[in-house]
Order: C-alpha cells, then sequence, then structure tokens
C-alpha cells in the first residue's frame, strides 16, 4: 500500500508561490556557501546524466569559492565521484550521497565515509521496481538507490507501492524512502545531508561562518530544519518551502543571484 505521507510530500514539491528572488548579500569573508546541485544549481534533465553545466558557472563557482576562502561546498545526493563527473576539471568540497560522503578541499583526495553502502541484496530488490516500465530508470548511487520517472510518471503510485511493499517485508531494515522530483530514492538510515552539513560545518575553512544554504528538494528540508540553530540562512528552488528565508523561481536565478555576488555594484 502506497505510504501516503511520502505521498503528500512528492505532491508538496510542486507547490510554489509567488515571491520575489531573495534580496540578502551576503558578506563573502563571513559566510559559507552550500548548494545543492539538481534543480537548484543545474535545470533537471531527462536522466541525471544528461545534466549540462552552464556557460559560466564553473567560473562564477570557483571565483567565489576564492572569495570565501574555500568555504564553498556542493550539498548532493549524488556520489562525490559522480559530481566530480558532472563538475570536470572544477573540484570543489562536497557532501555527497545525503551526508554519506564529505571532501573538505576540492585540492585533497581524503573522503570521510560515514555510512556503509546499502546492502546488496536489499538494492536488488528496489533495483528490481525499475523493471515495471521501460521509462523507469534506476541509478545506483552506492549508498543509495533511485528510481527515475520522469519518463514514467503514471508510474508514481506503483512504484510507490512496490516500495511500501518491500518496507512492510523487512521492518527492521535500516533504510529512508526519499520522495522527490518524479524520482523516488531509498537510502540507508542514519545520515541525512543536515548531518553532512553539520560535520562539514565543524571543519576549516568552514567553522565559524555563516551558512548560507540553497535547495530545491524534500531531501534538502533536513538542512533547512537545522539553519535556524547554525545561525544560518537558506532558499529554496521553485517554491516556498517551509522555514526558509526566501525562494529563487528556478536555478537560472540562483545561477545569476550567484554571479552578482562577485559583482561589487550589487553588492553595495
Amino acid at each position: 500500500m502506497l505510504d501516503d505521507r511520502l505521498a503528500e510530500a512528492a505532491d508538496d514539491m510542486d507547490d510554489t508561490n509567488e515571491r520575489p528572488a531573495p534580496a540578502f548579500v551576503p558578506l563573502l569573508e563571513n559566510c559559507a556557501l552550500l548548494l545543492d546541485i539538481d534543480g537548484t544549481l543545474l535545470d533537471l534533465a531527462v536522466t541525471p546524466r544528461d545534466v549540462k553545466v552552464p556557460q559560466d558557472l564553473d567560473k562564477t563557482l570557483s571565483e567565489l569559492h576564492a572569495r570565501t576562502d574555500g568555504a564553498l561546498a556542493l550539498v548532493s545526493g549524488r556520489s562525490l565521484e559522480d559530481i566530480d563527473r558532472v563538475f570536470a576539471p572544477m573540484r570543489l568540497p562536497v557532501v555527497g550521497g545525503h551526508g554519506a560522503e564529505m571532501r573538505l578541499s576540492g585540492d585533497s583526495e581524503a573522503v570521510d565515509v560515514h555510512a556503509p553502502p546499502m546492502d546488496r541484496d536489499l538494492k536488488r530488490r528496489f533495483a528490481a521496481i525499475a523493471e515495471l516500465s521501460p521509462g523507469i530508470l534506476l541509478e545506483d548511487k552506492g549508498y543509495s538507490v533511485a528510481l527515475h520517472y520522469r519518463q514514467a510518471p503514471n508510474f508514481e503510485r506503483t512504484i510507490y507501492s512496490a516500495v511500501s511493499a518491500i518496507r512492510a517485508e523487512l521492518p527492521e531494515a535500516p533504510i529512508e524512502v526519499l520522495p522527490g522530483k518524479l524520482v523516488c530514492e531509498i537510502k540507508h538510515s542514519g545520515f541525512t545531508k543536515a548531518s553532512g552539513v553539520t560535520e562539514l560545518m565543524k571543519h576549516e575553512p568552514f567553522a565559524g561562518r555563516q551558512p548560507i544554504f540553497i535547495g530545491d528538494d524534500v531531501t534538502d528540508e533536513t538542512v533547512f530544519a537545522i539553519m535556524p540553530g547554525m545561525n544560518g540562512i537558506s532558499f529554496s528552488v521553485g517554491r516556498h518551502a517551509r522555514g526558509v528565508d526566501g525562494y529563487f523561481e528556478a536555478p537560472a536565478d540562483v545561477r545569476t543571484w550567484l554571479a552578482n555576488l562577485l559583482n561589487d555594484e550589487f553588492r553595495r
């Protein structure tokens, strides 16, 4: 049976309000920029591998990374390896795999791992759901599996029903289901983007700075929730999520705002 709470969370992703883009302009020397990728920095694509990094975004991120003395990190459900593939040759600090792994510096090869990979047998059970339709795309992220149904939106209820059935059969399995924009993701429990950000902010060059987080999806709400306690600021994209300080209409608006932060006239 479909988990109603998950269904409602997925439906909420379409809620938007007419509000202007944030007017807040941070002092780059005092802040830490924490940026989700898909649906926030980058426009969503038919498949995760089809996303494109727009022209000049790499330059903007590189300059902001320098202006914040390295306190700019990508915070994503993607694995660190996949993030590096998308943004190659640029390498930045990263919280990847929904908090499962972290790299404090783009110059470092050191990666802190905070979670075990998902059990192979369990992963295979969820992966089999993709066989319900050729329009369902399976993405194996190591620490999680994602079932994308952008090309088969009519299978949403079927997918969540199948996931709920597996959870009912294995009530002790340490898993968590994350509904998103035409995607259902299943990950190992015990870590989130919020736990990853909390750990990141303990380390230089992020420690002592004001975190500014921008995200768009249900999985970003754990970070939205912890920002007030960290004296942080958060913005959502495409909708006015609960507890945020403002929102952007689309990733293009986020990219424009970030580029403007490098403009001295904009900052006055």
